[in-house]
């Protein structure tokens, strides 16, 4: 079972401290991997922090997960907290997220949507960005190509 999910079973709705990855993965032409995680909802591959994982260790783990992708060196662009990134789920459970956001061109493999977390996946150029990108994401790569 996942870490924040066990935490959930002692704590309820409670706000916890979530530490997490997501990664600009960039392909040769400068576009961005986007992952389709609802109907229209845009973001970068990424998710929570396991116990006893570093935050590269989580951007590895949840990139090859999402998109199938090996990454090589990660750059690490911004550590993102505080107030801005308290989220409240429909279902009640509220967090802080705490997000260290890298960037790589190094990768191996091919693109497959792990039809779990991922309903699509699809490079964009950083010019015309999907409608639906989740504003905290654009927000990421906005910062990280800067």
């Amino acid at each position: 079972m996942e870490y924040y999910k066990q935490l959930r079973q002692y704590v309820g709705h409670q706000p916890l401290i979530l530490p997490g990855s997501n990664v600009l993965i960039l392909n040769d032409k400068g576009e961005i991997l986007l992952q389709e995680r609802e109907p229209g909802i845009y973001g970068l591959p990424g998710g929570l922090m396991e116990l006893g994982e570093s935050f590269e260790d989580t951007a590895r783990r949840e990139v090859l997960e999402e998109t199938a992708l090996l990454v090589g060196k990660l750059q690490l662009c911004n550590v993102y907290s505080g107030p801005d990134y308290y989220i409240e789920n429909p279902n009640g459970d509220k967090f802080y997220s705490v997000s260290a956001v890298f960037k790589t061109s190094e990768y191996s493999g091919e693109v497959l949507a792990d039809d779990v977390e991922s309903i699509s996946l699809q490079f964009y150029p950083p010019t015309q960005l999907p409608n639906g990108i989740m504003e905290s994401y654009r927000k990421f790569i906005e910062d990280a190509l800067l």
